[in-house]
């Protein structure tokens, strides 16, 4: 009587179990393409941070709205600060792909109108839809990260990233400045056309789909519109203290007070969506982190020291000092590089 064996397959070496893990999902030529179309946008949305600062000076002098001038970027602020979390819920439900390119759409939109503004209050409608657009721009940007990459890769591609934000935001001030000089103020917001609709067009047609995080997401319209009521006031309030309205003044206390109420009924009821197994925009267990919580507050404090003086220096400079415009952008290059190290 013979019997039959059945080979039993050896266990593999972890290595091996390692390089399956970290196989390539998708092919090299995509995933080159994708990422250099990905920077390319990056680049555009975090120039567009640092850019518009050195150009402000002669685009008050063109339209006349002095008045009006912290609003050019409290506007884009204001819009890509809301929607960010929007945006990274929508990304897992609907994909990272279609959100991504919408916002290139938007922002693009927004870039154009920008330039043919022929008045402050146009220009600063138009720089809030560009934040729209940008605020789906970096966060998602870095979601691609991870989901093209294996966890070998992602800290090298990480790491470009952030390099290319470096880079953007030390050139940003010069070629702005550079730009306004040689050419127009429009061609601030004109230079993001011909790169971004490149990048567009290589995103639509080479950008894998890539596979949704989440089957079941539920948008927190509530949770949104509590975000909402609580940032713009508290923007607004910072906004307009000590330019348009004391800071004691009724105006401003009831900003204030409204973003507090607005954003302690979001901590409440995010924190009721996370214990009841709901999907809150913003888990505030994370805050219990305190890597996390104190990382946050740094970078709070450091940008709203950053991005003051970067729209307020070239003021200065160019009004006061009586620099050009192209060496208003070169006095910030030192600015920027402490800013990114």
């Amino acid at each position: 009587m013979s019997t039959s064996t059945t080979p039993i397959a050896e266990p593999r070496a972890p290595q091996a179990v390692a390089q399956d893990f970290e196989a390539p999902r998708y092919s090299r030529r995509e995933t080159l393409l994708t990422m250099l179309s990905v920077l390319l946008v990056m680049l555009l949305a975090s120039l567009d941070q640092t850019i518009v600062g050195t150009a402000m000076p002669r685009v008050i002098a063109d339209l006349n709205g002095f008045e009006h001038y912290t609003w050019v970027t409290t506007a884009y602020l204001l819009a890509s600060t809301v929607m960010v979390p929007i945006y990274g819920k929508l990304s897992d439900m609907l994909g990272r792909k279609p959100i991504f390119l919408f916002g290139i759409i938007v922002f693009l939109l927004g870039s154009g109108l920008c330039g043919a503004a022929q008045t402050m209050n146009q220009l600063i409608a138009f720089r809030g839809l560009q934040g729209l657009g940008a605020a789906a721009l970096l966060p998602i940007a870095l979601a691609i990260v991870g989901d093209l990459f294996t966890p070998r890769e992602r800290a090298r591609w990480q790491g470009i990233t952030g390099a290319v934000f470096g880079l953007s935001s030390i050139l940003g001030p010069t070629i702005g400045g550079w730009l306004t000089e040689h050419t127009s103020w429009r061609w601030v917001f004109y230079v993001n056309l011909p790169l971004g609709l490149i990048s567009l067009l290589t995103l639509i047609f080479l950008m894998p789909t890539l596979k949704r995080t989440a089957t079941s997401v539920k948008i927190d319209y509530i949770g949104a519109a509590l975000l909402i009521a609580g940032t713009v006031p508290l923007l607004l309030g910072f906004t307009w203290a000590g330019t348009e309205y004391a800071w004691g003044s009724a105006q401003v206390i009831g900003l204030f007070a409204v973003a507090v109420i607005a954003l302690g009924a979001f901590i409440v009821y995010e924190s009721y969506l996370e214990r009841n197994n709901g999907q809150p925009i913003i888990e505030p267990s994370l805050f219990k982190n305190s890597v996390f919580r104190i990382s946050v507050l740094i970078t709070v404090i450091s940008n709203m020291a950053l991005f003051g003086n970067i729209f307020f220096l070239p003021l200065f400079v160019q009004g006061v000092v009586g620099t050009s415009i192209t060496n208003s952008g070169l006095i910030m290059t030192p600015l920027m590089m402490t800013a990114i190290t």
